[in-house]
């Protein structure tokens, strides 16, 4: 097994469906363009909020890249 160097970056995602689905939005966006994505952390979660219910979701995450060999 070799060693690896990852590099971290910071998405932000956004949906009106859940929180999942924001993180699925930034993922899935940031795989059209991005190589070697390989784990993410969830570092903030927030929201709006209209008539008392949930409008919007936005969850901000770590992206780890794995560096080419």
């Amino acid at each position: 097994m070799t060693d690896h160097v990852y590099k971290t970056i910071e998405l932000t995602g956004s949906s009106k469906q859940s929180s999942d689905d924001a993180i699925c939005v930034a993922l899935s966006k940031a795989s059209a363009t991005l190589r070697n994505i390989h784990w993410f952390q969830v570092t903030d979660t927030r929201g709006n909020v209209e008539d008392g219910k949930v409008a919007h979701w936005q969850v901000t995450l770590k992206v780890g890249l794995r560096i080419d060999d």
